[in-house]
């Protein structure tokens, strides 16, 4: 009789033939084909270091280097691998207090006893020094080299942005950044993060009990480059922005100069503004708090962008255009102005005026009219159609809504809708008296000084634009977002800008009564309007806008000077100046360049003036 058991053995000989055989191949594909996860059981004896790219380059147009690296070091712990240590002299060569290293070292703990962590920041090549020769004798810290940013001149804080760690929020979002890893905020490394910031690798070392580097692990195979981020070409006129924000010193205000026939922005001034060297490295965080506890004159706040103010005087070139397209006036059109309309009074001038006329000299009683026939014009039903049509033109110069620059943080502004008005005077209950003083760009509203600057560039094309932008490439390929080489067309007959252009080319250039003549520069024809921008919080601010040459427009500017009055007394002279310097390199009326150097306006502007 054949026994049963012999069977059952051959049954379980084969079963762990089977398991040894399992086992092997688990080993082989853990052990060689996926050498990662034996990496992972070696986490004891392996240190992984970030290597950290250096961010990309800024330039300005000309190619002038405005933002670079420098190098930096941040020392590191892994907890769980520290042991008893000299405290004492751990501090005395990192220059820290015992309580800053037993504050630093629960942080480390909290966040976690494995992984590693940021001890220290960015501690200076000296300290390093002294510290990589010690290392050895306090296992678990190491150091992770990193660069800073560097600025070649202490100027355009506003349009550059800063970089600083990120937090939790960041890390939850997007899983590429780490704890202790960098990113751009503002400026252009904000906009641009992704192409400045590279492509992190990583190192991986063999370390003994005593946390001593022994040697790469697996010859290098196992590591991974770093990739440098892209360089890139903005915009900026470096110069130029020097020179404005020099113009701007101890005032209050901004200046956005624009290229027409590309958009490409070529200063971008925001005063107060601050040195951008303030918010690199270890002194970062107490510089960011000092600037944003200063609620005086808030030097992160960018006027440029973010500032809403009333447009003025500079806003009635937009409502003769559209008096022009709407067929409610003609080029010839004249009105007498008696010192005001009904209840809106003027300055005295000359009487009565055509467009070109009441354009050079400003005059209120002008637009007031001919605004008033835009909202009465019969071929619409009511003043609320005619006002949405008004409206319309408005956003197709880009008043209303974001431009959609590559700048961040840009502000909307304001124009009214019907809707706005009927829910405070009632529906068809309102009409153009009651909104008269959007005639002359007082009244609801709001516009940023980019916005006033791409109207200006707006007319200097005579009805297009380009959305402005801050950079003109990146990378080796000069690559641009093909949205900023879109033109904007306006639905106003390019026709019609001609004698709102040679307004203002009368208001700098000799016409009677022009209101802009202290901004006439020799042999260069600017075209340009004053504007004054009531402001209920304090003194009225001082407003320009300009183009020049007139038939070759090179730069579109608009200057505000908070708190200054006329636009023809310090508006219209910084403008002036920014243009011919752009254009010449040099400014010939050096009285009054002088003049606005030690023009300081900041005593005369108490906290309760400033309002936005």
């Amino acid at each position: 009789m054949k026994d049963p058991f012999i069977n059952r053995k051959y049954i379980i000989m084969t079963l762990m033939v089977l398991v040894c055989l399992f086992l092997i191949i688990r080993l082989f594909v853990l052990q060689i084909v996926k050498d990662t996860y034996r990496l992972s059981a070696d986490n004891n004896v392996l240190r992984y270091v970030t290597q950290y790219p250096a961010r990309g380059l800024i330039y300005d147009r000309k190619g002038k280097l405005i933002v670079s690296n420098m190098a930096a070091y941040d020392i590191m712990v892994i907890p769980s691998q520290t042991s008893r240590i000299d405290t004492a002299g751990f501090c005395s060569l990192l220059g820290i207090t015992n309580d800053m290293f037993k504050r630093q070292m629960r942080a480390a703990i909290n966040y976690s006893r494995r992984a590693p962590s940021v001890f220290l920041k960015q501690i200076s090549d000296q300290t390093y020094a002294g510290f990589q020769e010690k290392m050895f004798m306090y296992p678990g810290f190491y150091v992770q080299p990193r660069t800073l940013r560097k600025y070649s001149k202490p100027v355009a804080a506003h349009i550059l942005g800063y970089v600083s760690e990120v937090d939790e929020s960041i890390i939850k979002k997007n899983p590429y950044y780490k704890s202790g890893d960098y990113i751009g905020k503002s400026g252009i490394e904000e906009a641009y993060e992704s192409e400045l910031r590279g492509q992190k690798g990583v190192r991986i070392f063999m370390v003994d009990v005593f946390s001593r580097i022994k040697g790469a692990y697996a010859d290098g195979e196992m590591d991974t480059v770093a990739v440098q981020g892209s360089d890139i070409i903005s915009s900026i006129d470096l110069d130029l922005q020097e020179y404005g924000e020099l113009l701007m010193r101890n005032k209050r205000g901004s200046i956005v100069a624009i290229e027409p026939e590309t958009g490409e922005v070529l200063s971008l001034v925001s005063a107060p503004g601050y040195d951008p060297g303030l918010l690199v490295g270890r002194v970062r965080s107490e510089n960011f708090a000092k600037l944003q506890l200063d609620t005086a004159i808030m030097p992160l706040f960018n006027r440029a962008l973010m500032a809403s103010y009333p447009p003025g005087s500079t806003f009635k070139p937009i409502n003769g255009l559209i008096g022009l397209q709407e067929g409610v006036i003609t080029e010839d059109t004249q009105f007498g102005c008696d010192y005001g309309y009904l209840f809106v009074g003027c300055h005295g001038h000359g009487s009565p005026l055509d467009l070109a006329g009441a354009v050079a000299n400003s005059c209120n009683s002008y637009f007031c009219q001919t605004y008033r026939r835009v909202l009465e014009n019969r071929k619409y039903g009511s003043v609320s159609e005619a006002y949405n049509r008004w409206k319309e033109y408005l956003n197709e110069f880009g008043f209303g809504s974001k431009l959609g620059t590559d700048f961040v943080n840009e502000l909307a502004g304001f124009v009214p809708s019907t809707a706005y008005y009927d829910k405070y005077h009632g529906r068809n209950k309102w009409k153009a008296l009651t909104v008269i003083s959007m005639a002359i760009g007082q009244g609801e509203i709001g516009t940023t000084p980019l916005q006033m600057a791409n109207m200006t560039a707006a007319i200097a094309n005579r009805g297009f634009f380009y959305t402005p932008h801050i950079v003109k490439g990146v990378g080796k390929e000069n690559s641009l977002d093909p949205k900023f080489s879109e033109r904007h067309l306006i639905n106003i007959d390019s026709a019609n800008f001609n004698k709102i252009i040679l307004g203002m080319e009368g208001a700098v250039n000799g016409a009677p009564g022009g209101t802009a003549g202290i901004a006439r520069i020799r042999d260069i024809i600017v075209c340009g309007k004053t504007g004054t921008a009531q402001n209920p919080h304090g003194k009225d601010h001082s407003v320009f806008i300009a183009f020049a040459p007139k038939d070759d427009p090179k730069i579109a500017i608009a200057v505000y000077v908070e708190n200054a009055g006329f636009g023809s007394t310090y508006a219209a002279p910084v403008a002036s100046l920014m243009i011919e310097k752009y254009l010449r390199d040099s400014v010939s009326n050096k009285a009054m360049e002088q003049r606005i150097l030690n023009l300081n306006l900041e005593d005369t502007i108490t906290e309760s003036e400033t309002q936005y």
